[in-house]
């Protein structure tokens, strides 16, 4: 696990990162190589199933740190990427602050949560345990989107959660939820993402957004942003060879 993530969020370092939805454990392994911050492994949307987010995080092994993100904010789903190796979770569709409080404690061992204790890769498959076991509240990084309505309207109370360590945005599902999909510049949306913005920084959480894009991402950091998502494995493929394509022809 790297060490140093979680700290360098808190502390509201710049944290630059792309998306790995491949089941393939090459695609991260190059994409470790990059100089990327961190990875977000997407275990929620995708093919990406236990076996193969284990597979990922071989391949990655220390270069760069990996954040997965979980199908949903249960228990299981939680203590096993942990238990995997994970350097924490994303965890989507967080609308309330018991919800956050419940995956605080799913991702925390005693007496700070709740986390089951097992053997594993995390672990040193049992060879590093008690050191695992010492630092691994203190490590692990606990990050929630805040991707529906009502998680705008209780955005006070979920920044108030112990433990929560970023919230990341998720504009599209936010946008859904308002009755705008994909409209991003509606002013319904983009007044949602302005009140989850203030709060989030006068609370001093670290605040996230994904984007396809370096322009779709540019104007999140110029307001403060840290935890940032540019761009999708696949996209990122299909690009660079279209372009290769049509410089070829």
């Amino acid at each position: 696990m790297r060490t140093d993530f979680r700290s360098r969020l808190q502390r509201g370092d710049k944290l630059l990162g792309t998306m790995a939805t491949l089941a393939c454990p090459s695609a991260a392994e190059i994409l470790s190589h990059i100089g990327f911050d961190w990875l977000f492994v997407d275990g929620e949307h995708g093919p990406l199933e236990t076996p193969d987010l284990l597979a990922i995080l071989q391949a990655v092994g220390d270069r760069t740190a990996c954040l997965v993100r979980v199908p949903e904010g249960n228990e299981v789903a939680i203590k096993k990427v942990l238990d995997l190796g994970a350097d924490g979770i994303i965890v989507p569709q967080v609308n309330t602050a018991e919800q956050a409080a419940a995956v605080v404690r799913f991702a925390r061992y005693a007496p700070l949560g709740a986390r089951g204790v097992g053997l594993a890769r995390a672990h040193g498959y049992g060879m590093s345990f008690q050191d695992y076991m010492d630092t691994a509240n203190e490590r692990v990084s606990v990050v929630v989107q805040a991707e529906h309505a009502r998680a705008v309207e209780n955005i006070e109370s979920i920044v108030k959660v112990p433990g929560i360590d970023a919230v990341l945005l998720g504009p599209y599902d936010l946008s859904a939820s308002l009755g705008h999909t994909g409209k991003l510049d509606h002013p319904a949306v983009v007044a949602a993402i302005d009140r989850l913005t203030e709060v989030c920084q006068k609370a001093r959480i670290p605040l996230g957004y994904f984007g396809v894009t370096a322009s779709a991402v540019k104007p999140f950091i110029a307001r403060g942003y840290t935890l940032i998502v540019a761009g999708v494995d696949t996209l990122l493929l299909g690009s660079a060879a279209k372009r290769m394509l049509a410089d070829l022809k």
